[in-house]
């Protein structure tokens, strides 16, 4: 699994800290969405924390945006005092239309600042082209392009500044195949969710800490998704969320489409 080193003071080994607790910030992704097992939601954090032998704190929620992990979910988590915490936010800044990448930065920025001045292990993400496997209109899928590119830039610019751990979503081997997504297409499935979590596992590994048990990539617990699970989230769910989220993409895309013809006289 390819995993991206941001900071260059990582090193490699399988001994080092032990990490008693972690935390999992963020929106729907770190939830558990797309991985169903009975009961509710399992996803990557819990895999993770059982791989590492760690307490897990979620503090993520559904909906959530960049803003919302600095002023609601960061204050609990530096209440834990955590040995690693792990971030996967921001796409759903992407598709809204009040898009500040500015106040994004800031927020993450703060975020990630806050708990490495603790002395916890932060990791975060790098976004895939989410138009690549959701598939939509091509000017709404270019304006969620340029979006996702303003996201990754902008962590990029924390990530190298902080010296921490970043999984670079795009370049996992398989992040673009069908098994890898929920009946969704937006959240990953559990095979997604063991790749996030083994990815993870990695990052923290090459940061000298100690990973017991790396995560399975064998798939186990999960509910068995069927093709009457993919026809009904269409018709209820999948449709209403794209004129939902069209209707916040569609000034932006527009513009996309006006600087093009302009372009082109």
């Amino acid at each position: 699994m390819t995993v991206q080193l941001t900071a260059p003071a990582l090193v490699p080994g399988a001994t080092g800290r032990a990490v008693r607790s972690l935390v999992a910030l963020g929106d729907s992704t770190t939830v558990g969405i797309g991985d169903r097992v009975p009961g509710g939601w399992r996803g990557f954090a819990p895999l993770l924390a059982e791989g590492l032998g760690a307490e897990l704190h979620n503090l993520s929620f559904q909906g959530a945006r960049m803003r919302c992990v600095r002023d609601q979910q960061l204050p609990r988590a530096l209440a834990q005092r955590p040995d690693a915490a792990v971030l996967v936010v921001g796409m759903n800044d992407t598709l809204r239309s009040d898009f500040d990448a500015e106040a994004i930065k800031a927020d993450l920025d703060e975020v990630v600042g806050r708990l490495t001045a603790a002395g916890t292990t932060v990791l975060t993400a790098r976004f895939h082209d989410h138009a690549r496997v959701f598939r939509i209109p091509g000017p709404l899928a270019r304006a969620l392009r340029s979006r996702i590119a303003e996201v990754n830039d902008l962590t990029d610019e924390v990530v190298g500044r902080h010296r921490i751990g970043c999984l670079d979503l795009d370049t996992l081997p398989g992040a673009y195949d069908l098994p890898t997504w929920s009946v969704d297409r937006l959240h990953p499935s559990e095979l997604g969710h063991r790749m996030l979590a083994r990815g993870f596992g990695e990052l923290l590994e090459a940061a000298g800490c100690q990973v017991p048990e790396p995560v399975s990539m064998t798939c186990a617990g999960g509910v068995k998704i069927t093709p009457l699970h993919h026809v009904g989230w269409l018709l209820f769910k999948g449709l209403p969320w794209l004129w939902r989220r069209s209707s916040d993409l569609l000034p932006y895309a527009a513009q996309i489409i006006w600087r093009d013809i302009r372009s082109h006289r």
